[in-house]
Order: C-alpha cells, then structure tokens, then sequence
C-alpha cells in the first residue's frame, strides 16, 4: 500500500513539476515560519507566567505585563512558605495566648484581618467613625502585616527576583503563648528550630540570611534575654547567632542595636481608601478641643525611673484638674477598655502626654497623632529616636519635649506652665503636622482600594520601603 503510493506521488510530480514543486517549497517555508513563530510565542508566555507568577497573590496582577514589572523593579519581595507551627498554628491555639487577666480572649482579636472585632454598628457609632474603626489589640501587628503582605502588589514566587525576603513568624505571639513557661529551653525551642528550618533553604545561602526581615509585635526586650536564669523575662530570638543577619521590625527597638527598626503600633483606624483617610484629617482640623492637655494610662511602680515620672505626670494632671483629664487604665478602673472613649479624649485635647510605662514607647502615641493631638514626651527615646522611618527627624515639628528635670523642679503645675506658655501660632503649626502625620502611621485595609496609581503611603508601605532600602545596603556590603 505504501509502495503504490509513493509511486503514485512519483508519478504525479513527473507529469506536474511546475503546478507540485512550488506549492511544496511554499509549504516547507510557512512550516519553518510557524514553527518559529510558535517558538518565539512560547517564550513571550513564558515570560508573561513568571511575571504573573510574581504578582498572583496581588492588589494589581491585572495589569499589563511592561508597567508591573516597571513598578516592581527593586521592590519584589518573597515570602518563605514556613511550617504551619510558626504562624496558622498559634493562632489555631489563641486560647493560650489569652492571659488571665485579659477582659477579652485574643481569639477575638484575630477577627478582620487581624484588626480585631469591628467598633459598634452604624446605628450606635458616632458618625464620625466609619466602618473602618475596629478594637485592635496592640499586640497583633504580627497578624497584620502578614495578611497585608500576603496582598502586596510585588510579591514573587522567584526568590532571585526578590530584593527582599519575608519570614511570616508570629515571635511575639508564640512568646506571650510560652509567657508562662518557667523552662527557658521551652521558651526559645521554637525560634531556634526556625533557624534550623531556614538554614535548609536555598534563600537563606546567598546571604546568610543578610536579605531576609522579621517582623514583630513586642518590643525588643521581650526577645532579648541573655541568661539562662528562667527568673528572668523573655526570649533569646534576637540574641541568636542568626538573628544577627536579620532586620527585625518591631514596635520598640533597642537603642544599641544595628539590625532593628521601628514601626508604629496598630491603631483603630484602618481605612480601605484615600479618601476616608482624607476625611478623617478633615474631621480632626475642625474638632473642638476644650481640653488643654489630657493623660490616659495607668499607675506604674514607683521604684523605675519610668514609674517615677509617670507618677508625676498623673499627680500633676490631677493638680490641674481645670486643665487636664486623666483617664485611668487600670485593670480594675476600666477606664480605656472602649477605644472610642480614648479617641474622643484625645480629639477634645490640644496636648497629649506620654510619658513612659513599661518601656520607652507607647500606643497611645499613635492614638494621639490620629486624634490630632499633639504629642508631649518625656524622653527623647520614646518617638523621633525609634520611629525614623516614619516621624520627621526634628521633633519639634509635631511634638513638645519636657526634660525629667523640669519635674522635679519646677512645681507641682510646671506641665500645665510649659504648656500654656507656647504661642497660641505655634500650637496651630504643630497641630497641622500631626495632622499631616496620619496617613503614615495607620494600616489600611489588606485589599485597601488603590485607584489611579495612588501613592498614598501608610505604615506597612512605609516599613517596606525602609526595610528594602536597608537590605540593598546589606547587599552591597555583602557583595
């Protein structure tokens, strides 16, 4: 049969060459074409998967493929795939993290993204506060930048494309569930197997881990215990060997410290727009602020320094009680369990005191700048020193700064004094840049609406930006 037909084909060309050679040159020329072309769009879907690959999980992945890969340049970032136990685990086990003198379980506070339980309904709320005023716990920042930064609009599955890489430990959150551990060994298990875990991979080789940050919801000295004393507070994460490569990104920083950085707590704010962030500054201009200045916080031992100051400031506000308000945050006094109650105190007062508490820093500072009162510390430690990515450098834009000595010695008013006695224009300047500050310190929604290449930055785009501009110096060291 395939005998007859080659003979057939033979035949036919003999009789026909003019009307078969030609069609067959034409044929193999469109095949090699085709087959060419069918290459070269290969490889074009080839580069259009990794760049979608890239940006699957992101904001903006329906783009073209030319002005996401423009807009990402230098800003990529990959997320490590850590075991369940480290993150989803923990939360899995909110209960533990729960204390026994919490009002409230944590659990609650995992809801929305992390932000907690929504403030109210629309009936109950001022009008003011939109939906997007939640009870958030101070200590969830963890949880929160996480689900922002599994939305990021530069995220890439290539980690040689990644100028940084994020490790997804909730280090805070598995420190308050080990709180009550008297065995140091139980308490540092977990960051001492991450490390295990992280030394296996490929990313960590190229640098030794120089590219990679970790973010925290605690302040440094709840991971910087350098004994084996189990009397002694905390963890040993950042003290590890490892650690040391690191850029850690936490809510307080040690001041000698070369590898940590900074970032605001949460607030209750966490707009989904520009535009309600807008209208919140615009709400805040006109309040009407009866109160000169206004303190809410608790009692702290008097034997500290820190407590001694915050000793004084309470006695002080007391002793101006035309002047001031304090508002008690004590455990049993329950004055600050309703976050709108803190807000409508701060939005009545043109000042806002911060002494320290526990440590240098404070929420109340974030919840103060949002309100548009104006910051008063009494350390230099507590704001402009940590929060460099997002404060200005000079404090004196936003803030009024009373050295301890003045405490001491310039009477039972001296706060209320110094107050007073600032220029009604200056109070009005300062009073527009905390205004101005707001958008820096808040954490929008994780799908927050972004339209026409806004840029508008918050907290978490402004983290991100510091930390990958942090990690390309580490990277020319390296290199």
């Amino acid at each position: 049969m395939i005998k007859n037909n080659n003979n057939n084909s033979s035949t036919s060309i003999k009789n026909h060459p003019c009307k078969k050679k030609k069609p067959t040159t034409l044929l193999l020329l469109l095949s090699l074409l085709t087959t060419s072309l069918l290459l070269l769009l290969r490889l074009s879907q080839n580069k259009t998967i990794l760049i979608t690959t890239a940006t699957s999980d992101s904001d903006h992945h329906h783009r073209h493929k030319s002005s996401v890969l423009d807009s990402c340049l230098g800003r990529y970032i990959y997320i490590h795939n850590l075991p369940s136990r480290f993150n989803t685990d923990i939360l899995q086990d909110c209960e533990s993290i729960s204390r026994p003198k919490d009002k409230i379980s944590m659990c609650k506070y995992l809801d929305n993204y992390g932000f907690g339980p929504m403030i109210g309904d629309a009936v109950s709320v001022d009008s003011r506060y939109s939906p997007s005023w939640y009870a958030t716990n101070q200590f969830m920042l963890e949880v929160i930048f996480h689900e922002k930064m599994k939305r990021y609009e530069c995220l890439t599955r290539n980690s040689s494309l990644a100028s940084a890489i994020y490790i997804p430990y909730y280090a805070g959150l598995d420190f308050r569930r080990n709180l009550r551990r008297r065995n140091v060994a139980e308490r540092d298990a977990a960051g001492k197997e991450m490390f295990r875990w992280l030394k296996k991979q490929p990313q960590w080789k190229g640098m030794s881990g120089k590219d990679h940050f970790l973010v925290t919801g605690r302040i440094s000295r709840d991971f910087r215990r350098n004994s084996d004393n189990r009397s002694l507070w905390g963890t040993n994460l950042i003290l590890l060997p490892e650690s040391q490569n690191l850029s850690f990104l936490t809510i307080e920083r040690s001041p000698t410290s070369h590898n940590e950085f900074a970032i605001p707590y949460p607030t209750y704010f966490h707009p989904l727009s520009t535009v309600e962030i807008r209208q919140w500054q615009d709400n805040i201009k006109l309040t009407n602020r009866t109160v000169l200045f206004s303190f809410a916080g608790a009692q702290r031992p008097s034997r500290s320094q820190n407590g001694l100051v915050r000793t004084q400031v309470i006695q002080q506000c007391k002793s101006s009680s035309k002047s001031c308000i304090f508002l008690d945050c004590d455990v049993k006094a329950n004055g600050c369990d309703d976050p709108m109650s803190l807000m409508k105190l701060f939005e009545s007062s043109v000042f806002c005191l911060q002494p320290p508490g526990d440590s240098l820093t404070r929420r109340s500072v974030f919840d103060s700048i949002l309100a548009g009162c104006i910051p008063v510390f009494f350390n230099q430690g507590s704001a402009h020193k940590q929060y460099v990515w997002h404060l200005p450098n000079n404090d004196g834009e936003y803030s009024v700064y009373i050295p301890v000595k003045e405490l001491r010695t310039g009477g039972k008013s001296r706060i209320e004094e110094i107050l007073r006695g600032i220029p009604n224009e200056k109070v009005i300047g300062l009073r527009e840049n905390v205004i101005r500050l707001v958008p820096k310190i808040v954490y929008t929604k994780p799908n927050r609406y972004k339209p026409d290449g806004e840029t508008l930055e918050d907290a978490f785009d402004v983290a991100v930006e510091g930390v990958i501009k942090r990690i390309e110096e580490q990277r020319r060291e390296f290199e």
